[in-house]
């Protein structure tokens, strides 16, 4: 989903058709600039691209005719939108049916252009609704089935608005299986999995690694090709998970941090929603895991407890006492001769 960053610009990852009727998309990060009049995509989140990094590609506001829903026109491409500029026409994927709606409506907005209704070719006579209102007005519901996460748009307040229900079905996330999980048989324990950036342990630099969360354990790999992980995080170690406080230190959109009594791993999410997602998602695992109010500290404490009872319970049992006693009297009867 689109989000405001610091700078009040909108921003979020889309897929572009790399030349005109390729049919061959790219991932790219987006960033709306209205103070700037200009569109702009970067190969990533400039804030994971070395400093000074140039945009990759760019588009001036004032150039665009319409914003529209391509799905027809571009069948086999899913969710799939089109900018008229001049005589180019840029093809974008969002991420599903919510997030079309949502880019469609924030482009037409800054470029004061009303949104055409479904089926008609002639544009509406009302203005779209405040964009920033409506995203903030979306609440959404996630269910676990069959091991994957599945996100739906609960309700939306406001006249104007449309819900991912509109072209049925849930809404689908984007890379949501690893390669090597897709192909085969699925991990039935398998809970959430997506991109991320994290923070190094040592060099303290970011990069975007592969997450896979399951009833045990958090693992990330450099790629969802990969099958072997980078590392693995017990869900038992694991103290607490919370969306960073230091994050204005850090100058990170979306980040959340995974406290263990070793480490605290940084991570950095696409987009508020996700980051709330994954705090979730990582959240209940834990509980499921632990059972309700359990902490790992408390886990602990429990454990020490249960081993000082086992050892009061030995030395006090009768056959500690009479061993202990007969060694006494060993000891004397040696210091008596």
């Amino acid at each position: 989903m689109p989000y405001v960053d610091r700078q009040n610009r909108i921003c979020g990852f889309l897929d572009i058709e790399e030349n005109e009727n390729s049919g061959k998309f790219l991932r790219r990060y987006f960033i709306l600039d209205t103070k700037e009049g200009s569109l702009v995509w970067y190969m990533d989140n400039p804030q994971n691209l070395p400093k000074g990094a140039e945009h990759v590609g760019s588009l001036k506001l004032s150039y665009i005719s319409k914003v529209s829903d391509a799905t027809k026109l571009r069948p086999k491409a899913e969710f799939c939108f089109v900018i008229n500029a001049g005589m180019r026409k840029f093809y974008l994927q969002a991420n599903d049916q919510q997030d079309l709606v949502e880019w469609v409506n924030v482009l037409n907005n800054a470029t004061k252009i009303t949104v055409p209704k479904s089926g008609d070719g002639q544009p509406s006579a009302e203005m779209p609704q405040e964009v920033l209102g409506s995203m903030k007005q979306i609440s959404y519901k996630t269910e676990i089935i069959g091991g994957v996460p599945i996100i739906t748009a609960t309700q939306e307040q406001g006249d104007g608005g449309q819900n991912g229900a509109d072209r049925g079905g849930p809404r689908k996330a984007h890379s949501q299986l690893p390669y090597f999980l897709g192909r085969g048989v699925q991990d039935q324990a398998l809970i959430k999995a997506g991109y991320c950036v994290k923070q190094g342990a040592l060099m303290k630099n970011w990069k975007r690694r592969y997450f896979l969360l399951e009833e045990n354990a958090v693992s990330y790999f450099k790629s969802d090709l990969e099958r072997e992980p980078l590392r693995v995080i017990p869900l038992k170690e694991v103290h607490k998970v919370q969306e960073c406080k230091q994050s204005d230190l850090m100058q990170r959109d979306n980040l959340f941090e995974v406290v263990t009594s070793s480490r605290t791993f940084y991570i950095q999410s696409d987009s508020p929603e996700e980051m709330h997602s994954w705090i979730k998602a990582i959240s209940g695992a834990i509980v499921a895991q632990r059972g309700p109010g359990r902490s790992a500290a408390s886990v602990g404490r429990s454990q020490n407890r249960r081993l000082t009872l086992v050892l009061k319970e030995r030395t006090t049992s009768p056959c500690f006492a009479q061993i202990f006693f007969y060694y006494i009297q060993c000891l004397l009867c040696s210091l008596l001769l």
